[in-house]
């Protein structure tokens, strides 16, 4: 490895000179030269990954004093924070959980930055009122005294069957990593029980009532699962299950309703994953290891019903004795069929089957043997999520692009739909929602959403904000985004692809946009710009493109390969190093290794390479206007790829177009759990100030 340290002053003057924008801020270049395979790559931003060094804390200051001079204060900036203010600070309700004589939920007022955690006498049976947020309730925690600048945030784990004790997580900025605290509820006191800051998951109390259950993951290791004994030391904590697991795997646990055994499913990344059964006085037993499927379980009366994409692409239900789980003996409940089985909850003895019909929601109800038992209607073009509410009811959740989450609780024998908190947004009658689609590089069709003031015109002059995912198994469907809202609002044209690699159309669909298919993600988006241009609604100048995570990545992706094809991005919290993401192992999510891929395998290197946007940018290139952000709270994607990728557009671009970075100490990947109204407020106004100011026709041209 060779050190060089170069002069960078000269070049990035002589750019900014015929830039309107003033000049960002001078960064050193002192290239690092690896080799990899047989390749030499030369890195002249490495030194911008020692986070706490003093240089990389002076050039973080200088970048975020840097953006604000470019998006500065504005007549458009506080008319955003206003209409956005109004949007986000409404009270944020969560659902009521029933332990002992109370029942608790969390609940932000409009006024709060945080939800804190209330209690009220458990309602009678039956009734389920809705949570008032004028009301006066019993408060069990209230994170708000906790810090300064309320980035601490409290989230109900479990709760005692007794109602005597609460397990809480206690949460610093947008990090994922947690601790856990018990609190003992008769005398609102932490006891002394907890578990340090970690990555925990399946934490809940054992049904014997003498401890609880984790699951610890460690970045170097792997998940454990562990039992607590009240009282006992954390370190003399028993190990469950999880020997041998290794660090791209997460682990989930279920517990037998006697407490006597215990269901595990090992998730090798988001494509494959393993189930195990373990009595409390016996070893684990698989019940299926090694299929390339995902099994997702849930108990019910100590059966196992499982959503599979075994033999199903689409995915199907089928019912395992854990006893007895030869696949010989598996009964199919559901069977796939043409739309996608996304989710599925028991209640009242029934199926109710969740689907997605070209990326939104239908319910279907079977029961237990499978049977049809009809349906329950959702609106179209909205995501529904239905969870139980006590016998005999369940609670509906509908949102869609016009729709803010509202709770209806619905009567599960009769059907009747009663409204538990409604919400409503003032422009849905003034707009459209429309859904098209457009043929991909190779031919493959692809469903986009539009959405529109009713009467917009395909001129070619619609500011356009494409927005888009494609990873991870994940849908994107129609939900409620304050941005998107506002964007419309203020004259724009909102587009969201639905890109391969999420689940739209199950897992052959995932698997078209992993590993060496992740190009096809790229050359969806792409044509998804393409075909907004061509058909009229808009045109490169007037078009942006924002995605966050690995929709960072994407956005990144796209503007590297065609820089021409957009004036403004907004890149957030993204992978953008993905020759040296394997490396990074003191933050990253490894389990995206199993997704992306893997760098340091020589035949992963290869299609790695080829499209990792860091190692893309070329010197000497129109790049569009970049806003990136990040912050050092985010464990999950390292936050040094976007301050990396900052200095190298900073250095490389020509367009005379600026690149900023906006970066919060205490921002990271969970930012919606612990980052207060305010802060989430600012960053949104701030990110659409700068979209529409780049796409506005009077901003300066280079």
């Amino acid at each position: 490895m060779k050190t060089r340290l170069l002069s960078v002053g000269s070049f990035v003057l002589s750019v900014a000179c015929s830039s309107p924008h003033p000049p960002p801020p001078s960064t050193k270049r002192v290239e690092v030269k690896d080799t990899l395979h047989g390749v030499e790559l030369t890195d002249p931003y490495r030194w911008l990954e020692d986070q706490e060094s003093s240089e990389t804390r002076q050039w973080i200051d200088a970048q975020n004093a840097y953006a604000e001079s470019i998006v500065g204060e504005s007549e458009r900036r506080a008319r955003l924070r206003s209409r956005l203010g109004v949007m986000l600070r409404q009270p944020e309700v969560g659902f009521p959980r029933k332990s002992g004589a109370f029942e608790y939920f969390t609940l932000r007022r409009a006024s709060d930055e945080l939800p804190a955690i209330y209690r009220r006498p458990a309602s009678p049976e039956g009734e389920i009122p809705p949570i008032d947020p004028e009301a006066s309730y019993d408060v069990v925690l209230d994170p708000h005294p906790m810090s300064s600048d309320h980035t601490t945030r409290v989230d109900i784990l479990s709760l005692s069957p007794d109602g005597k004790y609460l397990l809480y997580s206690l949460r610093d900025g947008g990090e994922d990593e947690i601790e856990v605290r018990l609190r003992d509820l008769e005398a609102k006191v932490d006891l002394p029980d907890r578990l340090p800051r970690a990555l925990y998951a399946s934490v809940f109390f054992a049904k014997s009532g003498e401890g609880f259950y984790y699951t610890h993951r460690s970045r170097q290791v792997g998940p454990r699962v562990r039992f607590h004994l009240f009282g006992a030391p954390v370190e003399e904590d028993r190990e469950i299950f999880g020997d041998g697991i290794g660090p791209t795997s997460f682990l989930e646990t279920l517990e037998l309703s006697d407490g006597r055994a215990l269901v595990f499913a090992v998730n090798h990344g988001w494509a494959r994953s393993d189930l195990y059964y373990k009595e409390l006085t016996g070893d684990a037993t698989p019940i299926v290891v090694g299929a390339d499927a995902r099994f997702y379980p849930q108990l019910h009366e100590d059966r196992l019903y499982v959503r599979t994409n075994l033999d199903a692409p689409n995915n199907r239900i089928v019912e395992i004795d854990p006893k007895s789980p030869a696949p010989d003996r598996w009964k199919e409940l559901v069977p796939e069929n043409e739309d996608v089985l996304a989710a599925f909850a028991i209640l009242d003895g029934k199926i109710y089957a969740s689907y997605l019909q070209h990326g939104t929601t239908g319910i279907a109800v079977h029961e237990l043997d499978g049977a049809p038992a009809g349906e329950i209607p959702v609106p179209e073009h909205t995501t529904a999520e239905l969870r139980s509410a006590g016998p005999g009811r369940a609670f509906l959740t509908l949102t869609s692009f016009t729709l803010p989450p509202s709770t209806y609780l619905v009567d599960l024998k009769t059907g009747e739909k009663k409204p538990w908190d409604e919400r409503a947004w003032e422009g849905d009658s003034e707009t459209v929602v429309q859904q098209v689609r457009y043929s991909s590089k190779d031919g493959t069709e692809i469903p986009m959403y539009l959405f529109y003031r009713r009467g917009t015109e395909t001129d070619g002059e619609n500011p356009t904000l494409l927005f888009g995912y494609g990873g991870f198994n994940a849908a994107q469907t129609p939900r409620f985004d304050p941005m998107a809202a506002a964007w419309v609002e203020e004259g724009g044209l909102y587009a969201m692809a639905n890109l391969r690699g999420g689940s739209e159309y199950g897992e052959t669909w995932h698997r078209a946009g992993m590993l060496g298919n992740k190009q096809n993600v790229f050359d969806d988006f792409l044509a998804a710009a393409e075909f907004l241009i061509e058909n009229g609604y808009t045109r490169p100048e007037r078009l942006a493109i924002r995605g966050v995570s690995n929709g960072g990545l994407l956005v990144a992706s796209a503007f590297t390969q065609r820089p021409d094809l957009f004036r403004a991005v907004v890149c957030g919290f993204p992978d953008l190093d993905m020759v040296r993401f394997w490396s990074f192992t003191e933050t990253n999510n490894l389990p995206a290794l199993l997704e992306y891929g893997d760098a340091s395998k020589p035949d992963e290197f290869e299609f790695l390479r080829k499209y990792s946007p860091y190692q893309a940018v070329r010197d000497g290139t129109s790049y569009p206007a970049v806003m990136l952000t990040s912050g050092d709270k985010d464990t999950r994607v390292s936050p040094l790829q976007a301050r990396k990728m900052t200095a190298r557009l900073q250095s490389a671009t020509t367009s005379g177009r600026p690149v900023i970075l906006r970066y919060h100490p205490k921002a990271g990947h969970a930012a919606s759990y612990g980052m207060p109204v305010s802060s989430t407020l600012e960053d949104m106004a701030m990110e659409l100030a700068f979209l529409l100011g780049e796409l506005s026709p009077d901003a300066p041209e280079s």
